[in-house]
């Protein structure tokens, strides 16, 4: 069987033929090198207009890369042909194995895109030998493909969050789809301010807004006006992963504090390497540290009580009933707020204030799952962590899509990739 049969199965060009394979001269390594031409009488196609028009005259010949075969790289050749066209004037024709400038046919693009969701960027340009740049440009071929034919409809829960991407404060706002059985990233906006998430609903338009029944979300005052605003008709479900985590911040204080204070007055220092036994859980310590927070509960230290009353709250997550919930979440603040403890006094005072978003968790348990959206976040910072940063907000955004997005693709023969 020829290379040319095989190209014919698989990359069938209309109005034009694969005259012959050879082996190029222009390396030292193999190369095939195939000869692209017209086909009799066949009009150029005008790419400005996307219509046929007749020829002008010959550019001199091109070559595209292709996908590797056997381990070879492949190259087009064509001499491209220009056009006199009656609306555009003079332009170069359109060819169906490439778009624009590229220097690669978009099954070589797609074939890239699909290695870079595996690889880093840079890795998959130097195993295929081409530039960061043609990698990124494949990649965002890709993801502006799945955007544009990617389905919205029947949307019903979203999950609303912003990381840290990059040094100076620079946040994105993050929103995904979290329904049981279905995770995706459906929206990245710069920073995190009213306008971002805006956008989002904007994308998204009033119909399939209105559709929406769960919205988990941190306490971030921009999304949570956004959010009373846009998508009114759902319930509104505060991030059990962000309530906490304020609460262990809230504890770390209190031990920081009582550690100067010990040291200062001369104390032995019980607080020391105490961190971890007081912001874990009992079933995630160490056998060290566990012996560690045994010890710590037989003083009585500030820190060991703002310890229990973490511990404590932590009960609410057991209750079924939101009416109960409530009962218990108003009498632990009220004993918090007797405690003197200013930095867990502050967190029962915001618990007080999202009350009835805190308790939305409950009538909403078991239909979606908060959790999903740190385990997408944690997927962000991998995407991250694998590429080093990201410079531009335009390249993580193309990343981020790409990886997490669950974007559709065309059907290729090469789906070994």
């Amino acid at each position: 069987m020829q290379v040319t049969t095989i190209l014919n199965r698989i990359s069938r060009f209309k109005s034009f033929v694969f005259v012959r394979v050879i082996w190029s001269s222009l390396a030292p390594e193999l190369e095939l090198e195939v000869e692209i031409q017209p086909r009799a009488r066949s009009k150029p196609i005008c790419s400005g207009c996307h219509l046929p028009a007749p020829g002008y005259d010959h550019l001199p010949e091109r070559r595209f890369t292709f996908v590797p075969l056997w381990g070879i790289a492949v190259f087009f050749a064509y001499a491209m042909r220009r056009v006199k066209c009656s609306t555009c004037g003079v332009k170069v024709e359109e060819v169906p194995w490439s778009d624009g400038k590229s220097p690669h046919t978009t099954i070589f693009r797609w074939f890239l895109a699909k290695w870079a969701r595996r690889l880093s960027w840079r890795e998959v340009a130097m195993v295929f030998h081409v530039s960061w740049e043609g990698v990124f440009r494949s990649v965002e071929m890709a993801v502006a493909w799945g955007l544009g034919q990617r389905d919205l409809n029947g949307i019903q829960a979203i999950g609303v969050d912003e990381i840290l991407w990059h040094r100076g404060h620079k946040y994105l706002t993050l929103v995904y789809q979290i329904e049981n059985g279905f995770k995706r990233l459906l929206w990245v906006g710069k920073d995190r301010t009213t306008l971002s998430l805006l956008g989002f609903f904007r994308m998204l338009g009033k119909e399939r807004s209105s559709a929406l029944r769960f919205v988990c979300s941190d306490m971030w005052k921009p999304y949570l006006r956004v959010i009373a605003r846009k998508a009114a008709g759902a319930i509104h479900v505060l991030d059990r992963f962000h309530i906490m985590s304020r609460m262990n911040k809230a504890i770390d204080e209190v031990r920081a504090k009582e550690a100067k204070r010990l040291k200062a007055d001369g104390y032995e220092p019980v607080l020391k390497h105490s961190r971890w036994c007081l912001l874990k859980r009992p079933k995630n310590l160490t056998e060290g540290q566990a012996v560690k927070l045994k010890e710590l509960l037989e003083y009585n230290l500030r820190a060991v009580r703002a310890y229990l009353l973490r511990e404590e709250f932590q009960r609410l997550w057991l209750y079924l009933s939101p009416f109960w919930a409530g009962r218990f979440m108003k009498g632990w603040c009220t004993k918090v707020m007797r405690s003197r403890l200013d930095p867990m006094k502050k967190v029962a005072q915001m618990i007080r204030s999202h009350e009835g978003l805190i308790l939305n968790w409950f009538r909403a348990r078991g239909t979606i799952s908060a959790a999903a959206v740190e385990g997408l976040n944690n997927k962000v910072k991998l995407v991250m962590r694998r590429s080093y940063g990201f410079r531009t907000k335009r390249a993580i955004e193309i990343a981020l899509y790409h990886n997490l997005g669950r974007l559709p693709e065309p059907y290729f023969t090469h789906e070994f990739c």
